[in-house]
């Protein structure tokens, strides 16, 4: 009886005793308690030009939420999905005609949504090495929001050494990134935050504003000594756009990201539903009829956007954040590294605002 059993064991097809693994499910749009941990029967298997990965770690952000919301166009119409912008992992199995890459390798990976799993498969052409010498958590913690920043900066508003800007929400995640990178770049900078976190801010090289007890336009003016700055970068929403132009110096620029953050203040008929009605817009379009024609300018950076039309900066532009925290010229500044299993909880302290710097979910070791 033993050996027909065993015989039938080794007859069974290989994806029938495959081993299963766990990820984090969005069941419905909602709030945190709708992300529930899912155990699937079988490894994924990548097709033609992709790899499966066996992920490492996660970071858990402000688009996740939008997306657990149903707020960000990026993700799947209906859940339910995996959130989870970016991911650092093993390379554990290539699919049909990959090279470049090999099984062992650690790789990084904008993915948009479907991080927050144990096993993730995606395109060879996405990922990017990660070199020794850079541990998981600060690795994951460049891709999203130090690429935003970076490429904000070089790519977009293309600073030079000597000039000033003024970054809202400069103790978060992509605040503090432009912080670090901006003080790499040789740049003045003036940011806003809560009155706890002006200390944090200073910390960066900041000089602080608090939003909650001065007027950001008059402050940044008191500190340009009535100048303005070259560059704002404003991710706050359509009200503060506005008056972000204000302290443009004439010839600066306004850098506008991450539109849907303004949605996490509205309900059905409020700023969410505002924001909604512009998706159809062309972006060009809405700053072209919001802002006067006086010499200043107004663009909208999308990190998915920019990937799609220059994949090689992504990858350029990555790699060089992977060196220089290596060389110890940026340190990504990690808040707390929590495990998989609690998302719902990280969800929770980014809708807090609780957070200076990066959640980072380890997913596997």
């Amino acid at each position: 009886m033993k050996r027909i059993l065993l015989l039938l064991i080794l007859l069974l097809p290989v994806t029938s005793w495959a081993a299963s693994y766990q990820q984090i499910v969005a069941t419905k749009f909602g709030d945190a308690d709708v992300l529930t941990l899912v155990t699937q029967p079988s490894l994924p298997e990548p097709s033609a030009g992709e790899v499966r990965i066996r992920v490492l770690t996660a970071s858990a952000s402000f688009t996740d939420v939008m997306v657990r919301k149903g707020m960000y166009g990026g993700a799947p119409a209906e859940p339910p999905l995996v959130p989870g912008y970016d991911l650092v992992g093993i390379v554990d199995k290539l699919g049909p005609r990959v090279t470049g890459v090999e099984i062992g390798q650690r790789v990084a990976a904008l993915t948009v949504w479907g991080a927050y799993t144990e096993y993730a498969v995606r395109p060879v052409t996405e990922l990017v090495p990660v070199p020794e010498g850079l541990g998981d958590e600060a690795a994951v913690a460049l891709i999203l929001s130090y690429t935003t920043a970076y490429q904000m900066l070089h790519r977009v508003a293309q600073v030079t050494p000597g000039q000033s800007i003024l970054i809202h929400g400069a103790s978060g995640a992509v605040g503090t990134a432009l912080a670090q990178l901006g003080r790499v770049a040789g740049l003045t900078m003036l940011g806003t935050a809560s009155t706890r976190k002006q200390g944090y801010l200073r910390s960066l090289g900041v000089q602080a504003i608090d939003y909650k007890t001065e007027d950001f336009v008059s402050r940044t003016r008191q500190l340009t000594e009535d100048r303005g700055v070259d560059v704002a970068f404003d991710a706050i929403g359509l009200d503060n756009f506005k008056r972000s132009y204000e302290t443009l110096k004439p010839g600066g620029e306004l850098v506008i990201y991450g539109l849907y953050t303004a949605t996490l203040q509205g309900e059905a008929g409020g700023t969410g539903s505002l924001v909604r009605e512009f998706l159809g817009f062309k972006w060009q379009q809405l700053l072209w009829n919001w802002f006067p024609s006086d010499g200043k300018s107004a663009a909208f950076y999308s990190i998915t956007d920019m990937r799609d039309e220059h994949p090689d900066w992504f990858h350029e532009d990555l790699s060089t954040l992977f060196d220089l925290a290596v060389a110890g010229e940026i340190t990504p500044q990690i808040w707390q590294v929590m495990p998989l299993s609690e998302a719902a909880a990280a969800h929770r302290h980014i809708e807090d605002r609780a957070v200076k710097g990066k959640i980072v979910l380890r997913v596997s070791r």
